[in-house]
């Protein structure tokens, strides 16, 4: 794996560099030599962060880890990462087809933690005419963290969220 890592607001040291790569060396066993990790460390007041992005053939395997220790949070993002491997082995190598960035142990490997996703609850609702800032409101009131509802403005469905530091996004559809 090559593994690139760069600093948002913290110098990246000899230590933080040679511990992000023993413990992203440890995912070796699953990527060829070839592959590309994209780590991303940074601090924001006692937020020390990591994020590793690893793009594989149609798919994006990324992690993010967020403690009061740089090492913690490392120590973290590598555990997360194997995990999402073994979990959904079968979701990210559709039929060998994208098989090309893994090892072929890993691509062998019948992992026991391979489970379904089941959706277990549907709800319906209808969709009524607002503006984004209406629909936030309205997702305040019901104590949710996200809203569908369709954009009074362009008559699409859209939906906002909730972001850190009481912000709000807004998804819509291309046009």
């Amino acid at each position: 794996m090559k593994i690139t890592i760069s600093g948002k607001n913290i110098d990246v040291t000899p230590g933080l560099r040679q511990t992000v790569n023993e413990k992203l060396g440890k995912l070796d066993r699953y990527f060829t030599p070839d592959t590309q990790v994209n780590v991303t460390l940074s601090v924001e007041k006692e937020r020390h962060k990591i994020e590793v992005t690893i793009p594989v053939k149609g798919r994006i395997i990324r992690s993010e880890q967020v403690s009061n220790d740089m090492y913690v949070s490392i120590d973290l993002v590598e555990e997360v990462i194997e995990r999402q491997l073994r979990k959904y082995k079968n979701k990210i190598i559709d039929k060998k087809q994208s098989a090309e960035n893994f090892q072929k142990a890993y691509v062998d490997n019948d992992y026991l933690e391979n489970e379904e996703i089941r959706i277990v609850r549907t709800k319906k609702f209808d969709i009524k005419p607002m503006y984004p800032e209406d629909a936030c409101v309205q997702m305040e009131l019901l104590g949710h963290n996200f809203f569908v509802f369709m954009n009074a403005d362009t008559d699409q469905v859209n939906v906002v969220y909730k972001r850190k530091g009481n912000t709000y996004g807004l998804i819509e559809p291309e046009s």
